[in-house]
């Protein structure tokens, strides 16, 4: 048994790039920017954040998704199998170019932002709470208890 599935939860580094096929199948190509946290060490040594660069290929429907609701900065997760393509350059140099081929994707970044609205959209927002008089605010207890979830 084998198993190829990568995950990846990042940043979008550009518009995606979408061309169609003579059969009218979309495909579209993109780079997500992964980034582990910098640290110190417990002797002091600083340990710069790493961002690691991936190339993104979507297919069909997802393609078509990725060019109308994905831009520059947008925040997604995707699930998809590693791929690694040979070509010859110019030069006559044989190059390799790994690929993420996905599979599942979700967008995380709200739809306010996407669109530039500053505003998120009405099923986002929280109508404020009225406390009725002599009656303590919701969230508010003076024992603290009551508030466990068991």
């Amino acid at each position: 048994m084998s198993v190829n599935k990568v995950i990846l939860l990042g940043n979008v580094g550009k518009d995606p790039e979408v061309r169609y096929l003579d059969t009218g199948i979309a495909v579209a190509t993109m780079s997500l920017a992964t980034s582990e946290r910098g640290y110190t060490l417990a002797n002091g040594t600083q340990v710069p954040e790493r961002t690691e660069w991936h190339n993104l290929v979507l297919w069909r429907g997802l393609a078509e998704t990725a060019e109308k609701y994905i831009h520059k900065g947008d925040k997604l997760y995707v699930e998809g199998k590693i791929r690694t393509r040979s070509y010859d350059d110019q030069a006559g140099n044989k190059r390799y170019v790994t690929e993420i081929f996905v599979d599942n994707m979700e967008m995380l970044t709200p739809k306010a932002a996407n669109t530039g609205m500053g505003a998120p959209s009405p099923s986002v927002q929280q109508a404020p709470v009225q406390p009725q008089v002599g009656q303590p605010m919701p969230g508010t207890n003076d024992n603290p208890a009551d508030d466990l979830p068991f």
